[in-house]
């Protein structure tokens, strides 16, 4: 007899492609049919079969807090009863601009839309506005949402499928997007020094999460911060993934690097669909209405995502520890899988994020990334999930720890992954 995620998954399909509203979600890569989820709490999900699992996806980041938590909840129920969304002004949108220029110095002055892949494609357009140039670099295996100009050799569910540009993004789009290798300094000179005058930006995951974890070498963000400068070329941050997550100052406080521009994604919503892009003062003020560059948005700072936002930053606020005990649990994670699987896996660790790779070779790049054992990843996800542990989908993801995740929980999970890998190696 079907399960009902098997039988929604056949109605999804039917008005839905491929059954799912965003790519990664479909199961294909580790060759299995989607859990449809109808209830979180804490570090726990459950299905539509009543499967109750721990949740190491986190909803792709933001759920550091852990699900449904009851401050922000209430929070977002007493939001609700005035309204929805006017397409108006609100003390909401000006409460969290403040704290997130508090807590992230570099965004003095923050606009706020709907989504990651809205804040990133904005903050380009400020870049090329503000230095009137037009070329951005990139990096392969670097995932900036799926703006037409940015879907050029990008990680997650694009590389997952092996299909890293996408059908339907004219060539024209992507003629002014160069493609450089993380970590690789010298792959980001020759593009400056063949493109001089003409680069607007360099546009970075810090730590790349969208082709697994991927460290930046000692340097190589300060490097980015040096050459920016040298060829008068603004640095973008993209933090959809890292920001409030490695820390309240996201990637550039946990490395000490200053960016120009910074994106944040959905944790500033906490959880909501929301995002921002933001910088200095003189950067920002080219941005309509009191400058020539155009964005704009009816749901752009909704009071809901708002109100959700204020609330989640205002405890990590409250609770700047957390961040300790995050690191501390996945750590405890890592350790597990190098203690069984020596150096015949690679583990990637910033924070609480995590990445597993099945590969002996140190995962540090686009290449090396791709290197790994898919197939081996496929029956590691397949042995949590029937264990009541569900990670990321894809071998290219991030793990995501969160406050509510448990000691027995973690301990769990390490005898789980711990007797996958003996049976293995």
């Amino acid at each position: 007899m079907d399960t009902k995620s098997q039988e929604l998954f056949r109605r999804a399909g039917l008005h839905i492609p491929g059954g799912v509203n965003s790519p990664v979600r479909a199961f294909r890569a580790v060759g299995r049919c989607p859990r449809f989820i109808v209830s979180a709490h804490g570090d726990r999900i459950t299905d539509a079969d009543g499967n109750e699992m721990i949740d190491y996806v986190c909803s792709w980041g933001p759920g550091i807090l852990g699900h449904a938590h009851e401050r922000v909840i209430k929070r977002v129920q007493k939001a609700c009863e005035y309204g929805l969304s006017f397409g108006a002004p609100t003390e909401g949108e000006i409460r969290l601009a403040e704290l997130i220029a508090e807590l992230v110095p570099s965004m003095e002055v923050s606009r706020l839309v709907s989504s990651g892949t809205e804040a990133v494609m904005s903050a380009v357009r400020v870049a090329r506005g503000f230095t009137k140039r037009d070329k951005i670099i990139k990096f392969k295996g670097c995932y900036h949402g799926h703006s037409d100009g940015l879907l050029v050799k990008a990680g997650s569910g694009a590389l997952t499928t092996s299909v890293p540009d996408s059908v339907g993004v004219p060539q024209d789009y992507t003629q002014n997007t160069l493609v450089a290798s993380y970590n690789d300094k010298a792959s980001v000179e020759a593009l400056f020094l063949a493109n001089q005058e003409e680069i607007a930006a360099v546009i970075v995951e810090p730590v790349a999460a969208n082709m697994g974890v991927v460290l930046p070498k000692d340097g190589f963000l300060e490097f980015l911060r040096e050459i920016t400068k040298k060829y008068g070329a603004l640095l973008i941050f993209d933090e959809v993934i890292t920001g409030f997550r490695l820390g309240l100052g996201g990637a550039q406080g946990y490395y000490q690097v200053t960016p120009d521009l910074t994106t944040l994604g959905k944790i500033v919503g906490g959880g909501m669909p929301i995002g921002a892009y933001g910088g200095k003062g003189e950067i920002m003020e080219m941005v309509s209405p009191l400058g020539p560059i155009y964005q704009a948005g009816t749901l752009s700072g909704n009071p809901i995502a708002t109100a959700a936002g204020i609330e989640t930053l205002q405890i990590l606020k409250e609770d700047p520890d957390i961040y300790s005990r995050l690191a501390q649990k996945a750590g405890q994670i890592a350790g597990a899988v190098k203690e069984v699987a020596g150096e015949k896996v690679c583990v990637n660790q910033a924070g609480s994020l995590l990445g597993i790779f099945f590969t002996p070779s140190l995962v540090m790049d686009y290449e090396s990334a791709a290197a790994s054992d898919t197939t081996r990843y496929a029956d590691y996800f397949g042995y949590l999930l029937d264990r009541d542990i569900y990670v990321a989908p894809s071998q290219f993801e991030a793990m995501f720890l969160s406050d509510a995740h448990t000691q027995e929980d973690i301990a769990y999970t390490c005898r789980t992954i711990g007797e996958f890998l003996s049976s293995i190696i």
